[in-house]
């Protein structure tokens, strides 16, 4: 078995952050959000991985190499334009040949890993094998429409939904699948939809199963979302702090904090969960529960709570910042200019909170 990892989409909505860096690379926990894909498909016992890239190629190449890290060999197929998660599984065809391959989208997270998924594929041998899990918005994703436990209908995004199990973004197919792309048109949207193609085969009589997931499934791509994984992650670490690590003695260290190397925590308080990145630099400040702190981010006289902080970004002077994700270089900093004002310089797409 071989495995397809999307990494090509443009992560519309988390712009700005998305303007230049890819939405896959995003840390939680301090780690990229595609590595935990990554890692869990290395962990089901598959070796070979094409990987959808489109803009941001460069980047993610950068990151994965060659795949030895993880233990397996990565193969980079490139993206002309987001024409469809169809599309992706059709300019693969190449790099499939004749093997059955699962099929993960990078910036999804699954709590129960790949293993049990794979093998109860080689088990059954479907011709697709789709992953569902009920949701509270079913019209922001594939959903599945069945009678019992047969597939009926698969409707993408539908305005009015007739069912609440959502596509997981986790998929199982042998090769009739580029058959079935190949029936199919692009939607209303320009797009070649999986959903029609997986329709396709439930249609031509195909064998395609559903699996209900059991444990937590995230789609990382809106902020409340990504900071949810983040909690649900920090949620599992354990106490850990680098010999490098600095710690003065007025400092506090509450419940499961990680350190990681350079860390340097002065006159400070961390309340764990949370995570301090390699280099970081807390000083007079507070970092509460559910924040993670990327490398060589400075924080001076503030508090953070429920947060992601990327790298090299500066928080100096600050009462509080929840809830938020602050990018890389980003500088967000008290101003002792008169008259007293907000001095605000943001990019497109981003969005300010004030008191």
């Amino acid at each position: 078995m071989k495995a397809l990892v999307l990494a090509g989409g443009k992560g519309t909505r988390l712009r700005p952050i998305t303007h230049t860096s890819a939405k896959q690379l995003i840390p939680i926990a301090n780690k990229p959000i595609l590595f935990y894909g990554l890692e869990a498909i290395a962990r089901a016992g598959i070796t070979e991985v094409g990987i959808i890239v489109g803009d941001t190629r460069a980047e993610i190449e950068g990151a994965i190499g060659d795949g030895s890290q993880f233990g397996f060999k990565a193969t980079y197929i490139p993206q002309e334009a987001p024409l469809g998660l169809a599309h992706a599984v059709k300019i693969s065809k190449k790099f499939m040949g004749d093997s059955p391959f699962l099929m993960f989208l990078g910036d999804n997270l699954l709590k129960e890993g790949l293993n049990d998924l794979v093998d109860d594929y080689k088990t059954k041998k479907p011709n697709a094998q789709i992953l569902v899990a009920k949701v509270p918005n079913p019209q922001q994703f594939g959903v599945v429409e069945m009678n019992g436990e047969k597939v009926v209908r698969l409707v993408e995004k539908p305005k009015e939904p007739k069912s609440d199990l959502a596509l997981v973004g986790v998929y199982l197919f042998d090769k009739t699948i580029f058959e079935a792309i190949d029936n199919i048109k692009p939607s209303a949207r320009g797009e070649l939809e999986i959903t029609d193609a997986i329709q396709w085969l439930v249609d031509q009589k195909r064998t395609v199963i559903v699996k209900h997931i059991s444990g937590w499934w995230k789609d990382t791509g809106k902020l409340e979302d990504l900071l949810e994984v983040n909690r649900l992650i920090l949620e599992t670490v354990e106490k850990s702090i680098h010999p490098d690590a600095v710690v003065d003695d007025k400092s506090k260290i509450e419940g499961r904090v990680v350190l990681q190397e350079g860390a340097r925590v002065v006159h400070s308080t961390i309340r764990g969960p949370a995570i301090i990145g390699k280099d970081a630099r807390i000083t007079r400040s507070y970092v509460g529960p559910y924040s993670s702190i990327y490398f060589n981010v400075h924080i001076e006289d503030s508090e953070v709570e429920h947060s992601v902080v990327l790298e090299h970004a500066r928080i100096h002077g600050i009462k509080r910042v929840q809830d938020s994700l602050i990018g890389q270089r980003v500088e967000v900093v008290k101003s002792h200019a008169m008259p007293e004002a907000y001095r605000i310089m943001v990019g497109d797409s981003s969005r300010v909170e004030v008191p």
